[in-house]
C-alpha cells in the first residue's frame, strides 16, 4: 500500500502510474519529459536510452522503475533482457559499445551526485564518439530518473514482480508512448 490514498487500485496502477493518476496536472509534464528523453528522435536508440534509465533505477534500488525500464529496454534491444541483465550486473564486461559504456559511467556518476561527473568522464565519452547532445541527455535521463525513483519510492507505491507483470506496459509504451496512459481516462468506470 502506498503511504497515501491514491484513490486507485494499486495493482491496476502500480509504481509511478498511481501517483500520476492522483495528480494528473503533474503527470502531464513528467510524461512529456519521459517522452522527449526516451522516445523522441535522437542519435541514441530508444533501447539504449531506456537502458540508461534502467541502470540508474537499479543503482537507486527502485524496483518498479528498474523492472519497467529494463523491460522497455529489452524489448527495443536486439540482445533483449540478457544484455540488460549483463549491463546491470557488470558494466565493465557487458557486451556494449565503448560509447554506451562511457555514457553509462556518466549516468552512474550522476546517480551518486551531479558533482561526480568529471571532465575526465566527459572527455572519455567524447573520445568514444559521444556527442554533446548525447552527454547532455544522458545526464538529464539520469537526473530525471533519480527524481522518478524517489517519487515512486517516497510514496511507497506497489511494484509488481516478474517480467510478465510489465508486458502490457511494454506494448503500450513502445506503441503509443509515455503520454498514452492519460491520467483518469484509464480508470475503469462502472456502467450506469
Amino acid at each position: 500500500m502506498a503511504y497515501i490514498d491514491l484513490g486507485v487500485d494499486e495493482k491496476q496502477f502500480p509504481g509511478i502510474t498511481g501517483p500520476m493518476q492522483y495528480r494528473p496536472e503533474t503527470a502531464k509534464p513528467l510524461n512529456e519529459l519521459a517522452e522527449v528523453l526516451l522516445r523522441a528522435p535522437h542519435s541514441l536508440p530508444p533501447g539504449e536510452r531506456e537502458l540508461i534509465a534502467a541502470y540508474v533505477s537499479g543503482r537507486n534500488e527502485c524496483n518498479f522503475c528498474c523492472s519497467s525500464h529494463s523491460a522497455f529496454a529489452a524489448a527495443q534491444l536486439d540482445e533483449g533482457m540478457t544484455l540488460v541483465d549483463q549491463v546491470r550486473a557488470d558494466l565493465d564486461s557487458a557486451p556494449i559499445s565503448a560509447k554506451l559504456r562511457s555514457l553509462l559511467r556518466i549516468a552512474g556518476a550522476v546517480q551518486i551526485s551531479g558533482r561526480n561527473v568529471t571532465t575526465q568522464l566527459v572527455a572519455d565519452a567524447r573520445a568514444e564518439g559521444a556527442t554533446d547532445l548525447e552527454i547532455h541527455d544522458t545526464v538529464l535521463i539520469a537526473a530525471a530518473f533519480c527524481m522518478f525513483n524517489r517519487y515512486v519510492d517516497g510514496l511507497g507505491t506497489f511494484a509488481p514482480v516478474g517480467a510478465d507483470a510489465y508486458a502490457e506496459s511494454v506494448r503500450r509504451i513502445i506503441e503509443l508512448g509515455y503520454g498514452s496512459a492519460t491520467p483518469v481516462q484509464q480508470v475503469a468506470t462502472p456502467a450506469s
